[in-house]
């Protein structure tokens, strides 16, 4: 379904074949759209899905938000206080939709980006999209998203494997496993919650497989959320912040060594900066204390239907949920402008373009410890101050 309005008048920034066109209806697109129309600029989002937000729709049932309403709220509209104080999925998705909706965002659906070069002139941008469609604009956001592509790594035998295996992206609750020998693979947030979802749904055996400990911190301790930590810190030195973090660790959350989770050896924030977000319990550790949680190795093979792990140990759960992360897949949509590293990531964020693509931008592929969402907003109101200079 398409969702298109008319351009109001007072929006002649750009020329009307050539619109800015931001790829992706998730919040950083949605916000990136809102914040160029607030300086009449007009923006036209193409998402491949039927709806916004489509990418939170998918996430399991029982997340929430480790981030808190009031600092988690996109450009120009507050999250309503009756969402709670951590939001849910849910209301995550109703957020988006109200947004586009009060916002009145120009979004087309149904409408698949493939690549993204410059026109023949040099003055713009073609994009190339499903159905052989050829759009032309003055200026392109890339918000397609930090959770586009699971990742699974290439694990010798598990074509073999006997039991149920699944991403984390196509896990929804608890339900099917009840009553059954789950391994979750992965340490981040994402396998953190999804094993304690499993121990509270009713499986029988819950173990974690780890391969290197990770930093885990209260959501919040008396009222002050992690996050608020994290916006403090956002501009200091790493290495001060790593000192920081330590004692504030040791304070709030027990040593978990002796049930197979000891301490990282490395600073937090070090760690964030290799992109490994600390773990937001909301569970885990009384999980673990408890045994509901049980700590294994990493998962280095499958051999004869079970599973192989790093310490030599042979283990045959009945399913096996690989949090594994995802991949920002954007190769072949802008690799070959030069606006990636090696691992495939935006080389610039917000208001700052790649040197050999003027006026290709990108959101929501940063991962901070002050918040994505807070940043997409902060990244939305850089790119459209960018832009109008552009134009101007």
């Amino acid at each position: 379904m398409a969702v298109s309005r008319p351009t109001p008048a007072h929006l002649s920034a750009t020329p009307a074949d050539r619109p800015v066109y931001v790829i992706g209806a998730g919040p950083g697109g949605l916000a990136a759209a809102y914040a160029l129309r607030a300086r009449g600029i007009r923006a036209v989002v193409l998402e491949k899905a039927d709806h916004v937000g489509a990418s939170w729709r998918r996430h399991y049932d029982r997340l929430h938000l480790h981030t808190t309403r009031r600092l988690s709220a996109l450009p120009g509209l507050a999250i309503p206080r009756r969402f709670g104080r951590w939001v849910s999925r849910d209301n995550v998705v109703r957020y988006l939709e109200n947004y586009a909706e009060h916002h009145e965002l120009e979004i087309v659906t149904g409408v698949e980006v493939h690549r993204v070069e410059r026109t023949k002139d040099g003055t713009g941008w073609l994009l190339h999209a499903s159905g052989g469609r050829e759009l032309t604009g003055s200026a392109v956001v890339v918000a397609t998203g930090y959770n586009h592509t699971p990742r699974v790594p290439d694990w010798p035998g598990r074509d073999g494997y006997g039991g149920e295996f699944r991403h984390a992206s196509d896990y929804r609750n608890a339900a099917p496993y009840a009553g059954q020998d789950v391994l979750v693979v992965g340490s981040g947030n994402t396998g953190a919650e999804i094993a304690v979802d499993l121990t509270e749904g009713g499986a029988k055996r819950v173990r974690l497989a780890v391969r290197t400990a990770p930093h885990i911190l209260r959501r919040s301790t008396l009222g002050w959320a992690a996050q608020y930590s994290g916006v403090l810190g956002r501009r200091l030195p790493v290495k001060l912040v790593d000192r920081l973090a330590g004692p504030m660790a040791r304070l709030s959350t027990p040593d978990l060594s002796a049930h197979g989770l000891p301490r990282p050896d490395t600073g937090l924030y070090s760690r964030v900066r290799q992109g490994a977000i600390p773990v937001q319990d909301v569970g885990l550790i009384d999980a673990v204390r408890k045994g509901k949680v049980e700590i294994v190795a990493a998962v280095e093979a499958f051999e004869d239907g079970k599973v192989v792990l790093a310490d030599g140990s042979h283990i045959s759960p009945d399913g096996v949920i690989a949090a594994t992360g995802y991949v920002r897949a954007l190769e072949g949509l802008v690799g070959h402008l030069g606006a990636l590293d090696e691992r495939g990531r935006p080389v610039v964020h917000g208001g700052h373009t790649p040197a050999q693509a003027p006026g290709l931008y990108f959101t929501g592929f940063t991962n901070p410890i002050s918040g994505m969402l807070r940043e997409m907003a902060l990244d939305a109101r850089k790119i459209a101050k960018a832009v109008a200079k552009r134009l101007s």
